[in-house]
């Protein structure tokens, strides 16, 4: 064997050991990012998880006003073709605007802690698990609300959503005396500014003013 031969096959393993290692280099590099991909959005769901510490006040202030929510959107949504004020039309609208994200939220922290969301369609207050709640409708008052109309219409849903906005805030204030997510007692105070608003609004109306 020559000396050239020897040389060339010496410069040639070079360069391949030298490919190689440029080659794991490359590898190890976007392994590491990959874990990094992975594992930043766990960590900060973990840090947003201890953080966001809820107790069992959270809890049921969550699962109380998600069916107190569905059943005040469920009397609003008949005020459209009921209602004969155009100020009941615009208050029901309001509501609905209001409370139905209100809904989505609270049963997203329900998810997230690993609670049962109320199931749809127990909301009433002659239903299980929400009998006695604040300011909840019974079966025969939302029968006798949805065979209103006109002017029986409007003065039923006033003085029943009333009745209801009560519960609500009488709910939320015990959400922000006792309650530890921060999330949560922020609702509660929204919910607690804004009902007490529109009750007075609706006391205004009843009054004919």
């Amino acid at each position: 064997m020559t000396i050239r031969t020897l040389t060339r096959r010496a410069a040639l393993l070079a360069v391949t050991v030298t490919a190689s290692l440029a080659l794991a280099a490359c590898g190890g590099s976007d392994d590491g990012a990959a874990h990094a991909g992975h594992g930043g959005p766990a960590s900060a769901a973990a840090s947003a998880t201890a953080a966001g510490t809820h107790n069992a006040q959270d809890v049921s202030f969550a699962r109380g006003m998600i069916p107190h929510h569905r059943q005040a959107l469920e009397m609003a949504k008949l005020a459209d073709g009921r209602a004969s004020s155009a100020r009941v039309k615009d208050l029901a609208a309001r509501i609905e605007k209001a409370q139905a994200p209100e809904i989505r939220t609270m049963t997203g922290w329900l998810t997230a802690w690993g609670e049962q969301v109320p199931m749809a369609g127990m909301d009433h207050s002659g239903h299980t698990g929400t009998t006695g709640m604040a300011g909840m409708m019974s079966d025969d008052d939302m029968a006798a609300l949805k065979k209103a109309t006109g002017a029986d219409f409007d003065s039923r849903f006033l003085s029943l959503m009333v009745e209801h906005h009560r519960g609500a805030v009488e709910m939320a204030g015990t959400e922000k005396s006792g309650g530890a997510y921060g999330p949560a007692r922020t609702m509660a105070g929204d919910i607690v500014r804004a009902q007490n608003a529109e009750i007075q609004e609706m006391e205004r109306i009843l009054g004919g003013s």
